[in-house]
């Protein structure tokens, strides 16, 4: 009994010796790295004080301030930053979907300013923005060297004034100068209309009011359309759409996905990682998906895409996503101001990190951008043996037969057109077509 209560002691104190030996070191590490955040922390207030009193000019010292705040969080990655009170009210104002401005989400990319994309109907589309621009001058004053808040600050102005932009764009050889007329930015998340037998969803932000109109605008037009069984499928359509809200991802992809998992965060620690699930329920009643991505598709629109990919609910058609996969976080500051801060990476079911990869679509097309000849002079160019005078007529089809043809000619018309303007949409509706008669065999 003695020897088990010996042999306990000295594994005790033997415990107590090697805990003491390794605990050492740290401690001391530990001591160490504090001292040097507190010598930096000195050295940035000697800094301070240098400028403050020496400077050639006086300074704002609340501007100097704000700029070391902005330098230390842009340092980190391009999403972090500063967020005066003016620029944080502004975005909270964004979020609820109407603001003032050019209407284009943008980036920072090798010191320029990059458009992720221009929202649809705003002053910056009808100018002609297009993603994966970049921005190099605001009137004339180069973009390099600025942060990304100020180059946002800069583009900013009253309602009606005019401002020019120079662009270099991938396959211009020059850069050009674009002119828009700043307005006040009235974004509907959600339009939705029909497209012969299908819907289609155009979703142009994830802001509060998203969830909300693609839930309302997608019953009604299946009510329009006379019920759920005269509707062949959906497109899902979030080409140039830059994010936004997370919640709002989440309530997207939840309306057309029956269980599993939508997405995860991971953060720094596992107690900052979560798993989102989808709930009972189907908008879509099971009918087949088509989503539109392309390389202006950001954030929230990749959360979208990835969790129905992954999930085989809809086929994705396209081009690749943007690529941004990570989550920021708002984080209010005594004064009313704010930071933005990357706090996590988000990941799509199947585990895939969307981060610099962005989502690959299940069938690659590139957008169509020039157009071989008009419409009129193909027709122009087309002569068939009905067009000659006095052909004989066919006297083989019945009224009904020859109405049906007629029918069908100018639906064969409509999809060429469509082909014509927007391959993609075209593409897309040629696959839920397929996948509408798959779903009527089962």
């Amino acid at each position: 009994m003695k020897k088990l209560a010996l042999a306990a002691a000295g594994g005790i104190l033997a415990g107590v010796l090697l805990t003491a030996q390794l605990t050492g070191p740290l401690v001391a590490r530990e001591a160490v790295r504090t001292k040097s955040t507190y010598e930096q922390l000195d050295l940035f207030g000697d800094i301070f004080e240098r400028i403050r009193s020496a400077y050639v000019e006086e300074v704002d010292e609340e501007e100097l301030i704000r700029a070391a705040v902005n330098g230390m969080l842009t340092s980190l990655d391009p999403h972090s930053s500063y967020l005066p009170p003016e620029d944080f009210g502004a975005m909270q104002v964004q979020t609820r979907g109407e603001f003032g401005g050019l209407g284009i989400e943008v980036t920072q990319e090798n010191g320029f300013v990059k458009v992720v994309a221009p929202i649809d109907d705003t002053p910056a589309a009808e100018a002609g923005v297009q993603s994966g621009d970049i921005i190099t001058r605001v009137d004339g004053d180069t973009t390099l060297g600025m942060t990304l808040n100020e180059t946002v600050d800069r583009m900013r102005g009253p309602v009606g004034s005019e401002i020019v932009i120079t662009i270099v764009r991938e396959g211009q050889e020059e850069p050009f100068d674009i002119t828009i007329i700043r307005d006040t930015i009235k974004v509907k998340a959600t339009r939705v209309r029909q497209e012969g037998d299908a819907v289609v969803l155009r979703i142009t932000t994830f802001s509060e009011q998203t969830f909300a109109n693609l839930e309302s605008g997608l019953k009604e037009q299946v009510e329009e359309m006379g019920g759920m069984d005269n509707v062949s499928g959906f497109i899902i359509d979030l080409r140039n759409n830059p994010g936004g809200l997370l919640n709002q991802a989440v309530l997207v992809s939840d309306a057309f996905l029956e269980k599993g998992e939508i997405v995860s965060t991971r953060g720094r620690s596992a107690g900052d990682s979560d798993r989102i699930n989808a709930q009972p329920g189907d908008l879509a009643e099971g009918k087949p998906i088509v989503v539109l991505i392309n390389n202006g598709s950001a954030s929230a629109s990749e959360i979208v895409a990835g969790a129905l990919q992954d999930h085989h609910r809809a086929v994705v058609v396209g081009t690749r996503s943007f690529g941004k996969g990570s989550v920021q976080t708002i984080m209010p500051l005594q004064g009313d101001g704010a930071i933005r801060l990357t706090t996590a990476r988000y990941y799509t079911p199947s585990g895939r990190s969307i981060q610099a990869l962005g989502v690959a679509p299940d069938i690659l097309v590139d957008q169509q951008t020039e157009i071989e000849g008009t419409a009129e002079e193909d027709a122009r160019s087309q002569r068939f043996e009905a067009d000659l005078r006095g052909a004989l007529a066919n006297d083989s089809l019945t009224e009904s037969q020859r109405k049906q043809l007629e029918a069908e000619r100018k639906e064969q018309e409509e999809v060429a057109k469509r082909r014509a303007e927007d391959s993609q949409l075209a593409v897309a509706l040629d696959v839920l077509t397929g996948l509408a008669v798959l779903y009527n065999d089962d």
